[in-house]
């Protein structure tokens, strides 16, 4: 297993597996976090609020058509070892090109396929141009106790640092149809209640999920331009 680049990592650290059989081998990413996490997450696996020990970012082939996507990632986290409560996120996204970033403790992960994008309340419900499906998922990680407001808050602080990170690599969009997110923080110590973008541990959550998605999406972007 190789792992994702990263600068000083000490939390969020996914490992580079494969999953599926022979020349049908997809990569993935896989964070073994252990126990004494708390995460909340938009994932079709694992999703809501709660304990989770782990977190897979599963690529699936463009022309994925199987309807039972948790079923799939719960067989993918078999295949791996994985036991106990985690969470399944799937993209058409290369996860290899994933990119890390570190603020202060605070850790993101971002993968990102950005072929279909838009604003999120664009007019018009269904783009009129299919280029390459993608995802952005979204993975953080702080090594402090939040309430379960602060992660609701870190969940929006992370999509506005996404937003903003997109604009800045030159994407006139808000993100992609398929988006998810995951905030992981630490359940032992003192619980914080704020993670908006001004409160100490908020702000290094945006940062570095602006450096990580600004890095993913300009590989996209450089990768596109030059095919």
């Amino acid at each position: 297993m190789t792992s994702l680049p990263r600068l000083d990592a000490n939390l969020l650290r996914p490992d580079l597996v494969r999953h599926g059989d022979g020349a049908a081998a997809s990569p993935a990413l896989l964070w073994r976090a252990g126990a004494g996490w708390r995460m909340i997450s938009s994932a079709v696996l694992g999703g809501g609020l709660g304990e989770r020990e782990w977190v897979l970012n599963a690529q699936v082939g463009h022309g994925y058509t199987r309807m039972d996507p948790d079923r799939h990632l719960a067989e993918i986290a078999r295949e791996h070892g994985l036991s106990g409560p985690g969470v399944g996120l799937m993209t058409a996204a290369r996860v290899a090109e994933g990119a890390h970033a570190d603020d202060g403790g605070a850790e993101a992960v971002v993968t990102a396929g950005i072929g279909v994008c838009g604003w999120a309340a664009d007019p018009v419900a269904v783009p009129q141009q299919v280029l390459v499906p993608g995802t952005i998922n979204v993975i953080v990680a702080v090594p402090v106790a939040l309430s379960d407001a602060a992660l609701v808050n870190a969940v929006a602080t992370a999509t506005e640092a996404k937003v903003q990170a997109l604009r800045d690599a030159g994407f006139d969009a808000s993100g992609t149809p398929t988006d998810a997110v995951c905030v992981a923080a630490w359940r032992a110590g003192e619980l914080t209640t704020f993670a908006g973008p001004r409160s100490e541990w908020g702000s290094r959550l945006a940062r570095a999920v602006h450096a990580a998605t600004y890095e993913a999406a300009a590989r996209y972007r450089d990768r596109r331009l030059s095919q």
